[in-house]
């Protein structure tokens, strides 16, 4: 008997290698990718800070230095607040107290704003190619990252050079350092997100962020804030004082370089709480929104 020949399969019966199967394989490429483009992107906006200045990147240490000269005039000379001695270092230098709080907090704000901008900023980058948009966010706090750690070398330096000894605590200043960049990271994502859908974000954080620098204690220690909560004993000031994260970042950091002693465990807690619980959910609104970035922007 003749065998019955078997029509060729048709192309759309054709077995194709499952999607999981494909994504799995080109994970490391993209991983690999995705950290060179962090890495461009970041150098990119690293010299586009300062592009065509003639001071260049002086100017990131102009700024804080002429925003503590400011702050210095008026609230050490005219308002009359004084910052305590450094216990145990000695430092009784109101100048080095304020940019012990001041750089932290620029490089926050900083970092925050230019992360809830960056998917506007790059609208056309978005709309054009596909790539993972947090990555946008990550170079923008990358950068001011890459200032922060300048600024705060010549903070160390000044301090060593007054009798300070931070050295010994820097491992520590920079672990506190980088819970605060994965904190303000965070809050990009989730303000990115906002920004992109409703504009007026920007405008709402900016008087935020105005209210938020006095509540933090930046310009004034934190014992004038207790001295004023056992006047008013009725009302629990600290307890509600305490609730800002940024409190406890700028006196870890102070108590670490300003003082020369190990921060307070429950700052470092609160630092750490911060950091996670932000990043967490400013990974899943990201997550959760990404899809339509390009067809909103």
């Amino acid at each position: 008997m003749t065998a019955v020949q078997q029509p060729p399969a048709s192309p759309t019966q054709t077995p194709r290698p499952p999607r999981r199967s494909l994504h799995r394989a080109n994970a490391p490429t993209s991983l690999r990718a995705n950290r060179e483009l962090l890495i461009n992107l970041t150098l990119r906006d690293v010299r586009s800070k300062y592009k065509r200045t003639a001071l260049g990147h002086f100017w990131s240490l102009l700024n804080p230095l002429s925003t503590m000269l400011m702050y210095t005039i008026v609230f050490r000379y005219l308002l009359g607040v004084t910052s305590p001695k450094g216990d145990p270092s000695g430092v009784d230098i109101y100048a080095l107290f304020l940019l012990c709080g001041l750089l932290p907090w620029t490089f926050f704000q900083n970092s925050v704003n230019g992360g809830m901008g960056s998917l506007v900023d790059n609208s056309n980058l978005v709309k054009k190619v596909y790539f993972r948009r947090d990555v946008l966010v990550a170079a923008t706090v990358g950068s001011w990252l890459v200032t922060f750690c300048i600024e705060m070398v010549v903070l160390i330096v000044a301090l060593l050079a007054v009798g300070g000894m931070p050295l010994l605590y820097i491992p520590m200043a920079l672990v506190v350092m980088a819970l605060l960049t994965v904190f303000a990271l965070g809050l990009g994502l989730m303000l990115s997100v906002a920004n992109v859908y409703f504009r007026d974000t920007q405008h709402f954080i900016t008087i935020l962020f105005q209210l938020w620098f006095y509540l933090t204690p930046v310009l004034y220690p934190l014992s004038t804030v207790q001295a004023q909560a056992d006047k008013h004993s009725g009302f629990p000031i600290m307890d509600v004082y305490k609730l800002n994260p940024m409190e406890h970042f700028a006196q870890a950091l102070r108590n670490l370089l300003y003082d020369n002693r190990m921060a307070d465990w429950q700052d470092l807690v609160v630092c750490l709480g911060a950091a996670v619980v932000t990043l967490c959910l400013g990974a899943m609104v990201f997550r959760r929104f990404e899809g339509r970035l390009a067809e909103e922007l």
